[in-house]
């Protein structure tokens, strides 16, 4: 099961080196972590993704509440959240494979941001599925590089927002 934390920190150093060393000492894996700035830059959103059993999910979610620096924990899965992660992949490519590589990124709603001769880099800010996609897709042709940021999310809007 994977849950998605979101945690308000106090915007100083050593406060994300102190929260993974909580999911390091406890056992727990992180399977994608985006550390930035909110509205208040004394204020820093982590977006957290981890996985395990429920009782791994509640002892991560109370143990973070712990935390002095930790000024607020949510927790949401997928199905109750919009997510989007970035992701940049430099590819190889030769005169036969350009056409289908240009044809997946149109499909995908993917960019090519930057091209020479020999090598394109494209762009996607997507679901972490519809990313996975295109990263299999393009492994018929010769990926050089991949970054990604990692997973961002909130709650889906309702009516009862405050």
């Amino acid at each position: 099961m994977k849950r998605i934390y979101s945690v308000l920190v106090e915007n100083r150093s050593g406060v994300l080196m102190k929260v993974a060393g909580l999911f390091c000492r406890r056992g727990f894996n992180i399977d994608s972590l985006a550390v930035g700035e909110t509205d208040d830059p004394k204020v820093s959103c982590m977006t957290i993704v981890s996985s395990g059993d429920e009782r791994t999910i509640e002892q991560i979610e109370k143990q973070l509440n712990k935390k002095l620096d930790v000024i607020k924990v949510k927790t949401f899965d997928e199905k109750i959240s919009v997510t989007r992660e970035l992701m940049l992949v430099k590819v190889k490519y030769n005169k036969n494979n350009r056409r289908d590589i240009m044809e997946i990124c149109d499909i995908l709603k993917a960019n090519i941001v930057d091209m020479s001769k020999h090598f394109m880099v494209i762009q996607i800010c997507d679901r972490p599925d519809k990313i996975e996609i295109l990263l299999n897709m393009l492994k018929e042709v010769s990926i050089v590089e991949v970054a990604r940021t990692g997973v961002l999310a909130l709650q889906k809007c309702s009516e009862t927002d405050k």
